[in-house]
């Protein structure tokens, strides 16, 4: 066991990181005894990562950790060269790290070689003490069961439609050339996948229309505006691309708006995606839980092209959430309403 291992199974952490630990890391990402982990944590979310080294180290596995501020400062410009290379003799890797503005290219690097390498990789972005206790203790095999109900019906849909109490009114038309996901918290090689987890997305063809965002929006952001009940978002799309945004936080619609302009499909839809995490219960401020929330989400910029089949790219990418959703999806067989104001017509 390496230094920084020691140094980390000493860390005292809250026995309520426990339950949430152990889904991570036996029911998301099965870790068996004879595979090799690369463990990527910083100083502020060290108790979280030694409740997860914990289990790793009960598990009997071979894993190495990585503390960011030893080897590089923040914001990261690319992501160590330690981690890259230790990643390239690992079979998962689990990254638990507040992120900081401007760090998305050392994430992607990162993701680069989860891609090429099939690990599976367990991304915990900006994981709290909150999220261990709520939306990591939910029945991922339960999540997976519901997202395997949604996936099988909206692989089928030609188009599907959203509305909400709030004033969001949506059309997404679907390509057939685009693969639909499921990141239910049961993490394959398929795709690398957030935890906590619960949703299914695709890279929709064209979405017109008028999206809310009551809910919270994504990267650094989130931390910076938290949730947006009070002070909405309201996203014109026309064309899959952003048409207008208006909020009276005049200081939110200037920050997206300039986000979703840093290149020339940052302002493009790249995302489309239903939550379907049922343990989480509402919103709370942090993407990484409120995205799984059930409802519909959007992102505009990078697409996923490598598992979506998409053909474009951004160097960009947030994530935007509405509440309480009506969703319809259109086929050649006809249409069938799966969510109404919020809660999923289906049973999982």
């Amino acid at each position: 066991m390496t230094e920084a291992s020691e140094h980390l199974l000493s860390i005292s952490y809250p026995a309520e990181f426990k339950p949430g630990a152990v889904s991570a890391v036996t029911t998301c990402l099965r870790i068996d005894p004879a595979e090799k982990v690369t463990l990527i944590t910083d100083r502020a979310t060290e108790p979280i990562a030694a409740a997860l080294g914990a289990q790793l180290a009960e598990r009997g596995c071979e894993w190495n950790v990585f503390l960011l501020e030893d080897l590089a400062p923040r914001p990261l410009v690319d992501m160590p060269h330690e981690v890259l290379e230790d990643m390239e003799t690992s079979q998962v890797s689990i990254f638990a790290v507040q992120v900081q503005a401007n760090e998305l290219h050392s994430r992607m690097q990162m993701t680069d070689v989860v891609n090429r390498r099939h690990m599976r990789h367990a991304h915990m972005v900006n994981i709290t003490p909150e999220i261990m206790c709520q939306g990591m203790r939910a029945d991922f095999n339960l999540v997976d069961r519901l997202s395997q109900k949604v996936l099988d019906r909206v692989r089928k849909a030609t188009r599907i439609r959203a509305t909400t109490a709030a004033g969001t009114d949506i059309t997404a038309e679907m390509n057939p050339g685009y693969k639909w996901f499921k990141t239910s918290g049961i993490i394959s090689q398929e795709k690398w996948g957030n935890l906590p987890g619960g949703e299914c997305f695709t890279s929709p063809g064209e979405v017109n229309g008028t999206f809310v965002v009551d809910g919270v929006v994504g990267d650094w952001l989130c931390a910076r505006y938290g949730l947006l009940a009070a002070t909405p978002l309201t996203i014109e799309i026309a064309g899959n691309r952003i048409v207008s945004c208006t909020s009276v936080n005049k200081r939110l619609e200037e920050d997206f708006w300039a986000y979703t302009h840093t290149d020339e499909n940052s302002d493009r839809v790249g995302e489309f995606a239903i939550g379907t995490n049922l343990g989480v219960e509402r919103v709370i401020g942090n993407i990484l839980q409120d995205e799984k929330f059930p409802g519909i989400h959007i992102a505009f910029g990078n697409p996923y092209g490598e598992h979506t089949g998409a053909p474009w790219r951004s160097g960009t990418h947030i994530d935007v959430v509405g509440l309480g959703f009506n969703i319809w999806l259109e086929s050649e067989s006809g249409q069938e309403q799966i969510m109404r104001e919020g809660r999923f017509l289906i049973a999982a």
